[in-house]
């Protein structure tokens, strides 16, 4: 779909519902720029975003650098991923507004866990309640009959120790103390605070919000698996001479990452990969993982689908990715966690947990890393893993609207003057 006061042209909107279908015609849309003398076509796909237009502005942002970075006579044309996904923010609860609009079908539940994270009742009900409705949110009494392992322990665990957990966590990582206990006659002193249960209900808000990090994580690779992968495959069936150059941001990052394991068998339409800030394992590409030998990364070698490169910038600065994604993570593939230590529940010190955003790719032989001067002034390899240190210039997850990371990409794609 065209898109009018874009700051690129040619530039095609690509959407996709959660399950990764989209209107018909795209990828005939996609392969008539070709005819049009279009070679190279860059495709981005944004990260956590609370509404389709604050995408497209991010895509026009995000492009607004490439016409004067590219080499004479290349003709490149664009593409923007739209899908339904969220903020994550640092903010501990997420907006209403913004899950209503990701989840529509959810409407009557996310009403409810607002109700109760609201007026924090005093009550094991309450909190049995609150467990039955993340369940719902998530979809994971449907997964538990299917695929059991692949459940996070907090989702199914006892709801109000999950809860109370959380908020011991929360307040041992220096979080701001729970209001002084209140006596109540005919209380035991350790029943205070509104009967003793109410501030488990601030641990609440943080399992809320991990239970839509789940749902986005899942989303992000199902879009890019069976939405955009396939996608790819038609277009190179009908313009097979069309370098295509992926792009994603964020859980864009790792839509685009997934859309490799979605290509037809034999289909290589992708020229070079470009993750900003990815919200993915910095193990995915591992064919072996440093704690586990027997075990591999969810995109094993998959680098090799790419004709060109596979580039992860990454920087220390990114918070989201330094302590939010390792909790997150840890919390959706790690069953002790919720036994351990309050530290350890919090702690980022554990590699298994890193983000391929916050320290590059791991565990990858051969993988070359460089600084953000490095790539820029000599280049990338043309093939394999590479990690760019790009620190100097993201100074937090969404700073990506950067003439930086374009020239990357440019430099990436084999584009640039």
């Amino acid at each position: 779909m065209a898109v009018t006061g874009m700051s690129v042209e040619p530039y095609r909107e690509i959407t996709f519902d959660k399950d990764g279908d989209g209107p018909p015609g795209q990828a005939s849309e996609l392969a008539a720029l070709a005819r049009r003398g279009v070679r190279d076509l860059v495709v981005f796909a944004h990260g956590w975003n609370s509404s389709p237009s604050g995408a497209t502005r991010l895509c026009s942002d995000f492009f607004a650098p490439f016409p004067e970075l590219l080499a004479p006579g290349v003709e490149a044309g664009y593409a923007g991923v739209i899908w339904p996904s969220m903020m994550f923010s640092g903010e501990p609860v997420p907006d209403f507004r913004a899950l209503v609009t990701v989840l529509p079908e959810k409407e009557p539940v996310i009403g409810r866990l607002t109700e109760l994270l609201a007026a924090a009742p005093d009550s094991e009900a309450a909190f049995a309640e609150f467990g039955a409705l993340l369940r719902e949110l998530t979809d994971v009494d449907a997964e538990c009959v299917a695929v059991p392992e692949a459940v996070p322990e907090f989702l199914v665990a006892d709801p109000l120790a999950v809860c109370a957990r959380f908020t011991e966590a929360l307040e041992d990582a220096g979080e701001a103390p729970a209001e002084a206990p209140v006596e109540v006659p005919g209380e035991a002193p350790g029943e205070a605070f509104g009967g003793g249960l109410k501030k488990y209900w601030k641990g609440a808000k943080e399992v809320l919000r991990q239970a839509t990090y789940y749902v986005m994580k899942q989303r992000a690779g199902r879009v890019g698996e069976h939405g955009l992968g396939p996608l790819l495959g038609e277009v190179a069936r009908a313009a097979p001479g069309l370098r295509v150059h992926l792009v994603g941001h964020s859980m864009g990052a790792r839509l685009v990452a997934y859309a490799l394991r979605g290509l037809p068998a034999g289909a290589r339409p992708v020229t070079s990969v470009t993750l900003l800030q990815g919200a993915f394992s910095h193990y995915a590409f591992a064919a072996r993982l440093p704690h586990a030998p027997g075990r591999s990364g969810s995109l094993r070698d998959l680098q090799e689908r790419v004709r060109g490169p596979v580039v992860a910038c990454y920087s220390r600065h990114d918070t989201a990715l330094g302590v939010m994604y390792p909790l997150a993570s840890r919390l959706a593939n790690d069953s002790e966690s919720l036994a351990g230590t309050a530290a350890e529940l919090l702690g980022t010190d554990d590699p298994r947990w890193g983000a391929i955003g916050h320290d590059g790719v791991q565990a990858v032989p051969g993988a070359v890393r460089l600084s953000l001067a490095e790539a820029l002034r000599a280049g990338v390899p043309g093939s394999g893993c590479v990690s760019v240190d790009a620190a100097e210039v993201v100074r937090s997850h969404s700073d990506i609207r950067r003439r930086e990371l374009a020239e990357v990409v440019v430099s990436v794609s084999r584009t640039g003057r």
